[in-house]
């Protein structure tokens, strides 16, 4: 039997980058998918994709760094199917890569309000559906604030970036006896279409003076991992293969940020 069998999973960001990869290697497990976005012109087209094999699939407009429309994207999942086993939080932007001193107040809250609340609104808001039946939870992190810190200039996702694992720790204790697990995924330079939301300014004034060699991606000799070989450490977390692992974060960087830290 697939490992995913008739579960129910939200992905947001579902529609694009690392969100579908993970979609398209659940739905071969035999999960049952809401995907989440803000674009509806994308989530028909990756819908589109997740049936033809196999999947389905109700697609969910809805921006994560508000609360209410969370709350609409929960209840109609659960209008949809009545139950929900994992929760793919992955939803994010770069935002703006800058100087502290040159990054406006409202780039910051941007930032925070995508990448930390929006993750706070998924998850407070699909509690009591997860409380049902126990489940999973898989937070997207990043090597960037965890265990890499010379992309000098990205404070903001950073930040964002450490705050979700300690988001992740506090609720795997509070949620433990739900059994519901809570853990992080931190991947490094993955293909996907993140850097469309990058906005990079004078970051020639604060870069540190060292330079990395050729194949900064050990595991590749420097190229990105792919969408799909994050999804597959996302099906492990989501599935019994990892019945007893929660409150812990996995790097999926090809040994990236061991070299790059």
């Amino acid at each position: 039997m697939k490992s995913l069998h008739n579960k129910v999973a939200l992905i947001t960001g579902g529609s694009s980058g690392i969100g579908l990869g993970t979609a398209k290697v659940f739905a071969r497990e035999g999960a049952h998918l809401a995907i989440l976005g803000r674009s509806p012109e994308s989530l028909k087209t990756a819908g589109a994709k997740l049936r033809k094999l196999g999947a389905e699939v109700l697609e969910v407009q809805a921006d994560v760094s508000q609360g209410d429309e969370m709350k609409r994207a929960v209840d109609a999942i659960e209008k949809q199917g009545g139950g929900l086993d994992i929760v793919f939080a992955n939803a994010g932007i770069n935002g703006v890569w800058a100087p502290l001193e040159q990054l406006q107040p409202e780039e910051w809250e941007k930032t925070l309000s995508v990448n930390l609340t929006g993750t706070y609104h998924t998850i407070r808001c699909s509690i009591p559906l997860l409380k049902k039946n126990g489940g999973s939870i898989i937070v997207t992190s990043s090597v960037n604030g965890t265990r890499m810190f010379s992309n000098t200039g990205c404070t903001a996702y950073a930040c964002t970036k450490a705050a979700q694992v300690a988001m992740a720790k506090m609720l795997a204790l509070e949620l433990a006896p739900h059994k519901i697990r809570v853990n992080v995924i931190c991947p490094g330079w993955i293909e996907s279409e993140i850097e469309d939301s990058t906005e990079k300014r004078a970051l020639e004034k604060v870069a540190p003076a060292v330079e990395f060699p050729e194949g900064a991606v050990p595991l590749t000799g420097g190229a990105p991992g792919s969408a799909e070989q994050v999804g597959n450490v996302v099906l492990f977390l989501a599935s019994d293969l990892s019945s007893h692992v929660t409150g812990s974060e996995i790097w999926v960087d090809g040994a990236q940020s061991l070299l790059q830290g």
